[in-house]
């Protein structure tokens, strides 16, 4: 089976693993609204009432996609990309006043997710980075 045979495999299965537990827990928790309303009251500087939740949702939902690209090992670069963009506004609006640690001498910090916008970097180019992946990536 290809799928399973791919050197990137085993990471593609945690990431996702990671991606799915959070955005399932979220989902039924009612985190997602209230992070969706967060974003409505500009608690972090940003206000998009009233679009909040439905981009919150939008959010979870676009790493459910990328977690049936990675497990399908399909579209796989559009998808972790998409995600990426995502870790990095993360960090941007809110993970990043918070300072480096998720648990430990801090909370709530980069950490998480600087691994996973790594992890996948990695599973976007297995073979390194080189100027004909990054072309790949353009279309061109």
């Amino acid at each position: 089976m290809k799928i399973l045979s791919n050197n990137t495999f085993l990471l593609r299965l945690a990431v996702s693993v990671i991606l799915v537990s959070h955005a399932v827990a979220t989902m039924f928790n009612g985190g997602i609204n209230g992070f969706g309303e967060a974003l409505n009251e500009c608690e972090w500087g940003i206000c998009l009432a009233p679009l909040g939740v439905p981009i919150a949702w939008a959010i979870k939902l676009s790493h459910l996609a990328c977690v049936f690209s990675l497990l399908s090992n399909k579209y796989v670069k559009l998808t972790s990309l998409i995600t990426i963009l995502i870790l990095v506004m993360g960090i941007i609006l809110i993970h990043g006043r918070e300072g480096w640690f998720v648990v430990g001498p801090g909370r709530n910090g980069i950490e998480f997710n600087f691994l996973l916008i790594f992890a996948l970097l990695t599973i976007m180019f297995p073979n390194g980075i080189k100027k004909t992946s990054i072309n790949q990536v353009q279309g061109n």
